[in-house]
């Protein structure tokens, strides 16, 4: 089981703070997580398309796409931010 957090607008689109998830069959990467969820349709396809520049932290380190994850581990999507 992970735990996945949404934040800023991705929070917001989803109507969703954060979920227990058990690691789909198959997934074994930030990438893939991020294809399960889409998959679900809807919204979760539009805030999570590829097209969309979405960010990830793997237990509150920036993680790339091929960053393996696994049980225990908490995931956090959200968009990237600009300050100023």
């Amino acid at each position: 089981m992970i735990r996945i957090c949404y934040f800023a607008s991705l929070r917001e689109q989803l109507a969703l703070v954060e979920e227990p998830l058990a690691l789909p069959r198959g997934v074994r990467d930030v990438a893939g997580l991020r294809a399960a969820l889409r998959a679900r349709g809807g919204v979760w396809a539009e805030a999570l398309a590829e097209s969309r520049p979405v960010l990830c932290a793997v237990n509150q380190v920036m993680a790339r796409p091929g960053q393996a994850i696994a049980d225990g581990d908490e995931v956090a999507f959200f968009p990237p931010v600009t300050g100023g």
